[in-house]
């Protein structure tokens, strides 16, 4: 089963090594993996997708929550969530009919054209990994020259939000004592 869970996480040097390197070293591996700053700096997201039963999940949160730097995990999963990806791709398209087709079919898919060069096109999408993937399938006939993507990121939505957050834990912060876990910071 895919899992998809958020670790609030103190915004210091070292965080993403300490965590990645802690999940491979218990043999834990990790799909996705997209990090960044919250609206507060002091404090990071990440969002790993994980496959596994149950326990898998409940041993990966269990390692997760020992980390001195994490504030709380939460299996997003678990919850009525959004969830996406963003691609850049680079297709083969000189001028002409062939441009033509993949525009129709950006256009289709919701995505933009971000470059476009002299014999190819750079193309930005933006969706839940199946769509992605669709596009990909779309686009190998035109010859796709490189392909880059972000790891997943994901919310819950606003009517599943409860006061405690389902399957959240929260622990005081080691780092700072002056933070409030409980405050608003996700």
């Amino acid at each position: 089963m895919r899992h998809v869970l958020s670790a609030l996480v103190h915004n210091v040097p070292g965080v993403l090594a300490h965590v990645s390197g802690m999940l491979a070293s218990r043999g834990y591996n990790i799909e996705s993996l997209a990090v960044g700053e919250t609206e507060n700096p002091e404090f990071s997201r990440m969002t790993f997708v994980v496959i596994g039963d149950d326990q898998v999940l409940e041993q990966v949160r269990k390692q997760l929550e020992k980390i001195v730097t994490v504030v709380r995990v939460d299996d997003i999963s678990s919850q009525d969530h959004v969830e996406r990806d963003l691609m850049l791709i680079r297709i083969q398209g000189k001028a002409g009919g062939t441009r033509s087709e993949i525009r129709e079919l950006v256009g289709i898919f919701r995505g933009r054209i971000v470059d476009v060069g002299p014999e190819d096109l750079m193309i930005e999408i933006a969706g839940r990994e199946s769509k992605l993937e669709a596009f990909v399938e779309r686009m190998r006939p035109y010859g796709i020259v490189e392909l880059v993507r972000t790891g997943r990121i994901a919310m819950v939505r606003s009517d599943c939000l409860t006061p405690t957050r389902q399957k959240s834990r929260t622990r005081p912060s080691v780092l700072n004592p002056y933070v409030d876990p409980k405050a608003n910071v996700s």
